[in-house]
């Protein structure tokens, strides 16, 4: 497939400039128009209310994309919000991130900090992105259509095929990729989406239920990092331009135990 061919199409739209929604991906030529024409549907018929300001940005990109595979996927069965953020500080600490750090990242994120982008912690919970009330925003990641469908049909057998979990998964599979990241933490700043989830490279992506309340209206992400340059970070998460081409399988609902047993992948 020629270069020219692939786009990154990205969406935003606020209220009252206040952040609604948001959308991105790498799509073919011919697939942009209808692309962007879903995006703007979704900006005005999301259930925070309908966006009075809507920016699509649409770029050709001059890079080709890296294929990368896809987290494995599955969840917990969390009960309550408590259980839920034991059970997220069990599996980020058990890859080396200071407890500290997990609790610093919850605190922010449910604090009602308004940030456009991802916090980055170290692993004892100093914030290291440039601009702290902007954070740092991951773009240029999408899924070509094989990739797609096999994602769509792992998904439907757990109920699980809509667009919140699959874009949430591509885009902890992109951060996932970069050595510096050990773990990413993930809240929903819908009112009624609560569950959450994290990621690292030796759990995959863990869907967490009830990791807040139904009707809270915060969240966010935080990557937590070790070693290396956060400028180079922060460039391979804004501009290096990843597609997945291969799904890893994606399970129902597993014992805690079990997921902290795993083994680190590559």
């Amino acid at each position: 497939m020629a270069l020219n061919r692939y786009y990154s199409v990205r969406m935003r739209s606020a209220r009252e400039a206040v952040h609604i929604s948001g959308a991105e991906g790498i799509y073919e030529k011919n697939e942009v128009a209808k692309i962007v024409q879903q995006y703007t549907d979704r900006a005005f018929e999301h259930e925070k209310g309908r966006a009075d300001t809507i920016r699509i940005t649409v770029d050709r990109l001059r890079d080709r994309p890296r294929k990368i595979v896809s987290l494995p996927l599955c969840s917990l069965n969390t009960r309550n919000a408590e259980a839920a953020q034991k059970a997220a500080m069990k599996l980020l600490t058990s890859v080396g991130i200071e407890e500290r750090a997990v609790e610093e990242a919850f605190k922010a994120l449910t604090m009602g900090l308004s940030m456009r982008g991802a916090m980055l912690l170290d692993i004892e919970g100093v914030r290291l992105e440039p601009d702290l009330l902007r954070g740092v925003r991951v773009t240029r990641m999408g899924i070509n259509r094989s990739a797609s469908k096999d994602l769509s049909r792992k998904l439907g057998r757990l109920g699980l095929n809509n667009d919140t979990v699959k874009e949430a998964l591509i885009l902890a599979s992109k951060v996932q990729k970069y050595r510096m990241v050990l773990g990413e933490l993930c809240i929903s700043d819908d009112p009624n989406y609560t569950t959450g989830y994290i990621a690292t490279r030796t759990h995959g992506y863990v869907r967490i239920p009830r990791i807040k309340k139904r009707g809270i209206p915060y969240g966010g992400r935080a990557f937590f990092i070790t070693g290396g340059e956060v400028m180079d970070l922060i460039k391979y998460l804004q501009q290096t331009p990843v597609i997945i081409s291969e799904i890893k399988p994606c399970t129902g609902v597993v014992p805690l135990k079990e997921i902290l047993e795993r083994k680190s992948r590559r």
